[in-house]
């Protein structure tokens, strides 16, 4: 396929599947950088042998691995009905220290799922269905700014798990049930008396339609759809009393329309085919468009599968569109991107240190489980600014040097203790790895690093810059010199691209 420089191709045969001739190691290094979180020589040889279709099978197979309950938020559970009820019964200065020892329970298990989420999505078996949550969790967006419960926040993630790679409506509608949507757009409050508009607006415009695919009467009536949504200790109730069951026009039609069906109904708008593929390119491909003659061409096969996500998945990430030139080593990794693609770049492990770790994505961007808005992380060139990029580099020095023990508190010294003992203490790059490829040529050292951590093209001069820098200084132990190689490489401005 021929593309003009600086252009996206506007063939609308674009989805059709790569040939497999076409599936090299150059094609599976790109699909495993924006699919997972990188492209380890291992897990791209494999790709290479199992070939195009079966390493898609096997990244969106559809069979999701549950993200297992941190002991924290199984406790926050445990205690929550009691703590609440407590809470009812106090005087106003108990009730305010109840409530401090509340948001303290939470936080804290906040920063725990944090963490196990971070260990969890690691794991190269579960890097794409990981990613994959993210995507659909910048979609379906909830904060914990405002939900303020990480039992919430945990259950809405297993949510996305659970429905994320069947169909489209049925995740909306599972959605639309989340303790942590109806508390985060306002449908607790959404009576039959005062429809509240928040969560109709959002469905229409950020989970299925886009913008301007709606009129604001539409919003009106459909909030009157989703009157009596509640949550009670984490589960959904429909509160039959405040909802109303009068008739409602909604896109032309009228009829006493549930929640459920004005999604239905919804999605039947031409809008729905085209909104998450939409979202799907801008999330894994690229920052501009794609033309919209090839997004209608994608939607329209979309919706013939009734909007199978898992469909979609391996339709879009099996394209030609996908792999084309045009797209590869250009694309800016987000923070959790930048800092996962590191751990399982340099072999590593996510350490248990809430503070370093999740400091270091705030620092970078983006806080876990805590996007800014309701429109979630814009990402693109909105990562890269001078404080987020000296975050980055501060990330690649801490994880070259070993852990600094004696600025580690109490907390963070048993937690590292107990992963010691439990067999887990690859947190930071060990010296026997540098003194490994210190056995390679220059030229052999140069061709590993470039090939290992850096997408796309690299120019011939600096290849032959590494190897002058290597050959150069004799002086320097090579173990130094190879460490100052890779820590100008993981803080270049090509390894901050995928």
């Amino acid at each position: 396929m021929e593309t003009s420089a600086g252009s996206s191709p506007r063939n609308p045969d674009v989805w059709d599947p790569l040939p497999p001739e076409a599936f090299d190691s150059a094609a599976a290094r790109h699909l495993l950088r924006r699919a997972t979180w990188s492209a380890t020589p291992a897990e791209v040889d494999r790709a290479v042998r199992d070939g195009l279709p079966a390493t898609l099978e096997r990244l969106f197979s559809g069979k999701t691995v549950p993200f297992p309950k941190p002991p924290a938020i199984a406790k926050l559970e445990k205690e929550a009905p009691e703590l609440a009820q407590r809470i009812r019964a106090a005087g106003a200065q108990e009730k305010r220290e109840l409530q401090r020892q509340a948001r303290e329970a939470s936080q804290q298990a906040l920063r725990e799922m944090s963490i196990h989420w971070l260990q969890f999505a690691s794991q190269p078996a579960v890097a794409a269905q990981e990613k994959w949550m993210l995507f659909l969790s910048d979609i379906y967006v909830v904060a914990y700014e405002k939900v303020r419960n990480a039992a919430h926040i945990f259950d809405h993630t297993a949510i996305l798990r659970e429905h994320g790679f069947g169909t489209a409506p049925a995740l909306t509608k599972a959605v639309s049930r989340s303790s942590a949507m109806i508390r985060y757009l306002d449908l607790q409050d959404s009576r039959r008396d005062a429809p509240n508009e928040n969560f109709a607006r959002e469905l229409f415009e950020l989970f299925v339609l886009g913008e301007g695919n709606y009129s604001e009467r539409d919003i009106k009536e459909a909030a009157r759809a989703f009157t009596g949504y509640r949550h009670r200790e984490g589960a959904f109730v429909f509160a039959r009393r405040q909802h109303d069951n009068t008739p409602k026009t909604i896109f032309g039609r009228t009829a006493s329309f549930s929640g459920d069906e004005v999604i239905d109904l919804a999605y039947e708008q031409p809008a729905a085919a085209i909104w998450l593929p939409h979202e799907l390119a801008r999330f894994y491909l690229s920052d501009s468009p794609i033309p919209q003659e090839q997004l209608a061409a994608l939607g329209d096969w979309w919706r013939a599968r009734n909007f199978d996500l898992r469909a979609l998945a391996q339709r879009f990430f099996g394209s030609r569109l996908f792999f084309e030139p045009y797209h590869r080593g250009n694309y800016i990794k987000s923070p959790i991107q930048f800092y996962l693609g590191l751990i399982q770049d340099l072999e590593l492990e996510v350490a248990p240190f809430a503070r370093q770790v999740l400091g270091s994505l705030r620092q970078m961007g983006q806080n876990p489980f805590n996007p800014p808005n309701v429109r979630g992380w814009v990402g693109g060139r909105q990562w890269i600014n001078s404080a987020t990029l000296a975050a980055r580099r501060q990330l690649v020095h801490v994880l070259l040097q070993p852990i600094n023990e004696a600025a580690l508190n109490g907390d963070e010294q048993r937690d590292l203790a107990a992963a010691r003992e439990a067999g887990r203490a690859r947190f930071t790059v060990d010296p026997s790895y540098f003194e490994a490829l210190s056995r390679l040529s220059a030229d052999e050292l140069a061709a590993r690093l470039i090939d290992s951590f850096l997408s796309g093209e690299t120019s011939p001069t600096s290849r032959d810059d590494i190897i002058r820098f290597l050959k150069n200084n004799s002086s320097t132990p090579a173990a130094r010199r190879i460490r100052s190689v890779l820590a100008a490489l993981l803080q270049s401005p090509q390894y901050q691209l995928c």
